[in-house]
């Protein structure tokens, strides 16, 4: 490939992606976000590094709290972690699928079990981050939610061969 169609491609690209972003950080349409974590200091952590792209419309920290509000606020995009009281975050998710709740669900969690990866996938979620890549992996996660597409964390990914 040529440098200069090389370039072209690099420029289509970028402007592809630009407004992708765009689409989902005008003024006009900021994506809500539902944050459930039993841990209290991650989702407060999680609400300050989100909340520079997003709204953060909710905060929970069990299973059915966040089937609860996640039909009360209708969120754009859910991020829940698996291990919570009363439901786990993967029940509450085939509960809300169940519904017809149309939130995207994008799991924020230390699990990196292939098993895990698969049961959260078969409940409808659209995004699967390890903990540990949070600040590099989380925003595009839920960006790709937003498109309808499904991402999944390198770390997950790497030891399971997905």
């Amino acid at each position: 490939m040529s440098n200069l169609r090389r370039n072209e491609y690099c420029r289509v690209f970028e402007v592809n992606a630009f407004l992708a972003r765009l689409r989902w950080a005008t003024p006009l349409r900021i994506a809500r976000i539902l944050l459930a974590d039993d841990h209290r200091r991650l989702t407060e952590m999680e609400e300050r590094f989100l909340s520079t792209e997003f709204e953060v419309v909710g905060k929970v920290g069990d299973g059915q709290a966040l089937f609860d509000e996640a039909l009360r606020l209708k969120p754009d995009v859910i991020v829940t972690d698996i291990s919570m009281p009363i439901l786990n975050g993967i029940e509450a998710a085939e509960r809300l699928r169940d519904s017809g709740c149309k939130s995207r669900i994008v799991f924020l969690t230390i699990h990196s079990d292939a098993e895990f990866v698969r049961r959260c996938l078969s409940a409808g979620a659209f995004g699967y981050v390890a903990k540990p890549r949070m600040a590099s992996e989380l925003i595009p996660a839920i960006r790709e939610a937003l498109d309808g597409r499904i991402f999944v964390s390198r770390h997950a990914a790497a030891e399971q061969d997905m």
